[in-house]
């Protein structure tokens, strides 16, 4: 599929829940979510049904979502019916890591490739504030059970000023010994009391002078500290809008089709026959923007926390 823009649409970002097991400070409210009524998630037979006609369109990677996918019960499934969907070549998660030593070997058994974690600290106290009475010790147990199952890993930090901006010496030191990619993305505030919060890739780059550019990997530009075993990549949406190669959209728990993070504009695609969803998506994806609408304040225009979207 290609949009009105000519970018060739070819991933697709599925949220499985918006329920955490965490409870992040620019992810979602401090009271967290107001639980939805069963009928009112998307079930595992339309999720794959959603898939498997975005497939026939042209997406070939999906990444799974949420909140908190591994607390979707039967997320296994999902992830071992997409991989059987022909057309999809790649299969990928984004977690908060807590579950991983639980489902890791079912998650590769299940054709997941690629691992994502989100880590914006390794100070526990800080790991205790930003997720509001998280471990990090069960994040770092996580990380190390992805390792040895073989997954390709990715760490994500959101970069927060005043919070982690002391710590990226530390962070992008991970990478030295360990073959793991450490992911700097800039803070995309959706809500107002993180509008102060942002710090540019820049920024970050003139606290690492050891760092060499490497080739860029998608919308990440990446490097390496010198005789690293993994790598470092810069994700600036705001800095340095990579807008013009997005190659994504996204479907929310709740059965909408998203076609940017940013954008208010949503599309019901539950209760529809193949054909309907298919039309839909093509729908979706003619009415992406040329690139994502932000305040003054870098606030979103978005209508939902990031929790509601999926990541």
């Amino acid at each position: 599929m290609r949009d009105s823009y000519g970018r060739d649409i070819t991933y697709m970002r599925v949220s499985v829940t918006d329920l955490c097991n965490l409870r992040c400070r620019y992810c979602m409210p401090a009271e967290g979510v107001i639980k939805k009524n069963h009928d009112d998630i998307m079930s595992e037979e339309e999720i794959i049904a959603v898939i498997e006609a975005a497939s026939e369109l042209g997406i070939r990677k999906i990444r799974f979502t949420g909140g908190e996918p591994l607390v979707k019960k039967n997320i296994i499934s999902i992830c071992r019916r997409t991989h059987e969907i022909p057309g999809i070549n790649e299969i990928c998660i984004t977690t908060n890591g807590i579950l991983l030593p639980k489902f890791a070997q079912n998650l590769k058994d299940s054709g997941v490739e690629r691992v994502n974690i989100s880590l914006d600290t390794l100070s526990p106290e800080k790991y205790s504030y930003i997720t509001r009475g998280g471990n990090i010790a069960d994040v770092l147990r996580g990380i190390e059970s992805a390792i040895q199952t073989g997954f390709r890993v990715k760490i994500n930090t959101v970069l927060i000023m005043g919070f982690n901006d002391d710590e990226i010496s530390d962070m992008a030191g991970m990478t030295r010994y360990n073959d793991i990619d450490i992911r700097f993305i800039e803070l995309m505030p959706m809500v107002e009391n993180f509008a102060d919060g942002f710090i540019s890739s820049q920024k970050i780059l003139d606290m690492l002078p050891d760092i060499e550019p490497l080739e860029s990997d998608g919308v990440a530009k990446i490097y390496s500290l010198k005789n690293a075993r993994g790598r470092i990549g810069f994700i600036s949406p705001i800095s340095e809008s990579f807008c013009d190669s997005c190659n994504r959209i996204r479907l929310t728990a709740d059965g909408y089709i998203k076609p940017c993070l940013h954008s208010k504009t949503e599309i019901f695609i539950r209760h529809k026959t193949k054909d309907e969803i298919k039309s839909l998506i093509i729908n979706a994806v003619m009415s992406k923007p040329k690139r994502h609408n932000l305040n003054a304040n870098h606030i979103t225009e978005s209508l939902r926390t990031m929790n509601r979207i999926g990541g």
